[in-house]
């Protein structure tokens, strides 16, 4: 449901904008990870002044800088090389009345994959289940999915930790998860609504969480930074805070803090959060997740000099073409 009062929706972004988390190429401590590090791996996506994706750079047009400092590139994948994907399928209740619909949209997806992607498919609900291991049959994944069932909670960070257990046994491939979801993990939830349970207004509901000091989270983004995983989040409409149909602050505070959650996710990892604003959208938003991964380029390298715990290392990528900007994670915290 859409709010058609003009002035709650602008009162209403506003406040979304608090929470929301600060872009890629943002320094601010608060907007990278802690990880423990030997070989930094990057996704990089690169595009020109019109934002069109640039896929024919080779290593030698990179530059990667750690803390100001010029790094030495160890290992380089071009935008065709296979990564090992694994598709998160939230079968929980809110998913059940457009099932169908959802299973179809990631069939579709499938096709639109290079031949080489292994895939995995998981769905969680309140449980979490692997459906197929990783593999390059899409006949074995696409029944998979039609074969994909659940109702009841919602163990969405379960299930990205699942998920990154699986793919570490991937070995050195390029990796990335793509989870469909509305983001409300019912545990996270319960927290939320004790933290805003005394809220009296939307801005003291939207101040009283702080939705990046979830360890779950942290937890997740630790481990996708060890391996160079990229999280791309699909975000249904049901748990957009825009379209609450009850506008209680309770309500908003825990909502706007399991999207901005979602967001966290994109972007310290260097993915993209789409959100579907309709749900015949969502197969074109699939393919365009698809497209995405074909415009990535990966490059790791060996960080120089001490490791010391909880030093903050900021990473820039630039290329040798100055008309050309790249995107990727901003840095990570040694442990």
């Amino acid at each position: 449901m859409y709010y058609r009062n003009p002035l709650f929706r602008t009162v209403f972004t506003a406040l979304l904008t608090v929470l929301a988390v600060a872009p890629i190429a943002a320094q601010d401590v608060d907007d990278v990870i802690r990880t423990e590090t030997s070989l930094v791996q990057l996704n990089v996506g690169v595009v020109d002044k019109q934002g069109r994706p640039i896929t024919s750079l080779t290593k030698n047009d990179f530059v990667i800088y750690e803390d100001g400092v010029k790094q030495s590139i160890q290992h380089f994948d071009s935008v065709d090389a296979p990564f090992s994907l694994a598709l998160l399928l939230d079968m929980s209740g809110s998913t059940v009345n457009f099932r169908q619909q959802l299973k179809l949209a990631s069939q579709r997806f499938l096709d639109a994959l290079a031949p080489d992607d292994r895939v995995s498919v998981i769905k969680f609900d309140r449980e979490v289940k692997s459906l197929t291991g990783f593999g390059t049959d899409r006949l074995k994944t696409a029944y998979a999915i039609e074969m994909a069932n659940g109702a009841g909670e919602t163990h969405f960070y379960d299930a990205l930790k699942y998920a990154l257990r699986e793919l570490e046994k991937e070995g050195k491939r390029r990796k990335a998860i793509v989870v469909l979801t509305d983001g409300l993990d019912t545990h996270l939830r319960n927290v939320d609504r004790g933290t805003v349970a005394n809220a009296q207004t939307n801005e003291e509901a939207l101040a009283a969480i702080d939705p990046h000091s979830s360890a779950d989270l942290n937890v997740v983004l630790a481990a996708a930074d060890r391996q160079g995983v990229t999280i791309f989040p699909l975000a249904l409409p049901s748990g957009d805070p825009k379209r609450l149909p009850l506008q209680t602050p309770s309500i908003l505070g825990i909502y706007a803090a399991a999207r901005a959650r979602m967001q966290s996710l994109a972007d310290r990892t260097g993915g993209r959060l789409n959100e579907i604003n309709q749900l015949q959208y969502m197969a074109q938003l699939y393919r365009e997740v698809a497209a995405n991964l074909r415009t990535l380029y990966t490059v790791a390298y060996q960080p120089q000099g001490e490791r010391v715990r909880g030093k903050w290392h900021e990473i820039k990528v630039e290329v040798t073409y100055s008309d050309l900007t790249a995107r990727t994670k901003p840095g990570y915290f040694a442990r």
